[in-house]
């Protein structure tokens, strides 16, 4: 899929709630990978979703965890492949986040509710018809209560570490799009990737309410490339939004675009 039509679909798709979300991480998947075929990986979300057993939130993730094997990457944690759904399915590892879509998206098709918990250093999910019932994708599943991710949390920030029950809550479509864009930009950085840094900044800035600041952070690192009239771009659109620096962005875009000759 080309890389310019993959982010006006997701930019498309955030806008509309960031719904279904195995669209928006196939989506993801895409960035800097023409070759990846978003409509093939949801295909394989369905085969996965047909060989899981039938019943409740617990059956299924045994069966996706334990079943199919699919568990988290403690060997690997930041490799950008970890936040890549079709890489994911792959490999059958994953980070928390991404482990848990793919929950979640298979508990859709198998008629088990499964809501997205964005505790502070750590992905959970919790069965939407029990508020005491969560389940960690990336430790196979594991069953916990609210005191299971109590010391969950404490293992990770310390005992002294203040916790407050809001960190359970469910957190919307949007914002796990949100933190998994930002997992892979860190990857990238991480990795010292700057053409993948370049890929996932591209979707940040599709992204409805992105920030000026994100914008011309893409407008940099796209002339540092020397992709000069994609930058040029970014301030043209810049200049129609941010109209207190529009003539700024205006000159910016012409300085850029002399730069083609």
């Amino acid at each position: 899929m080309k890389d310019a039509d993959a982010v006006a679909e997701f930019g498309a798709l955030v806008a509309g709630g960031a719904e279904p979300l195995d669209r928006a991480l196939a989506l993801i998947a895409t960035a800097g990978r023409p070759d990846v075929d978003p409509d093939a990986v949801i295909g394989r979300i369905d085969e996965l979703a047909d060989m899981v057993p039938a019943g409740d939130s617990v059956q299924m993730c045994r069966g996706l965890f334990t079943g199919l094997g699919f568990h988290g990457n403690r060997t690997d944690y930041y490799d950008p492949d970890n936040s890549r759904i079709d890489r994911v399915i792959d490999r059958r590892t994953g980070i928390p986040i991404t482990l848990s879509v793919l929950a979640m998206e298979i508990g859709r098709r198998r008629g088990v509710t499964l809501l997205g918990i964005g505790m502070p250093g750590h992905f959970l999910l919790r069965d939407a018809s029990d508020d005491d019932l969560f389940l960690d994708a990336f430790d196979g599943g594991r069953v916990l209560d609210l005191a299971g991710c109590r010391r969950l949390f404490d293992g990770l920030h310390g005992p002294t570490a203040p916790f407050d029950p809001a960190f359970l809550t469910p957190t919307g479509p949007v914002d796990i799009v949100t933190r998994v864009l930002n997992n892979l930009r860190a990857a990238h950085l991480r990795g010292g990737d700057r053409h993948g840094f370049v890929d996932v900044l591209r979707l940040q800035a599709a992204m409805p309410g992105a920030g000026v600041g994100e914008r011309r952070q893409l407008a940099g690192v796209l002339a540092e490339e020397g992709r000069f009239l994609d930058a040029a771009l970014v301030h043209d659109r810049l200049a129609d939004e941010d109209h207190a620096r529009a003539d700024e962005h205006r000159a910016a875009s012409v300085r850029l675009r002399a730069r083609l000759n």
